[in-house]
């Protein structure tokens, strides 16, 4: 298992979810949280976790803020 360090400078963390095809938020599996949307999307393809019964949803979020995701 490789760490990657996030980068502090924009704030911003992408969470790589798994869910169903209709995108419910109940279905939602998080399988990582990522410093790049391009690394989100090369673990999604890398894990197959897309198919016809999933879809994946890549959320942006700001670190160090109090929300519900």
């Amino acid at each position: 298992m490789q760490l990657t360090k996030i980068s502090l400078y924009d704030n911003k963390v992408y969470i790589l979810y798994q869910t169903d095809k209709w995108k419910t938020k109940s279905s939602r599996v998080c399988f990582g949280v990522f410093g790049l949307h391009s690394h989100a999307v090369e673990a999604a393809r890398k894990n197959n976790l897309t198919n016809s019964e999933s879809e994946i949803e890549i959320v942006e979020t700001t670190i160090n803020k109090f929300t519900e995701i």
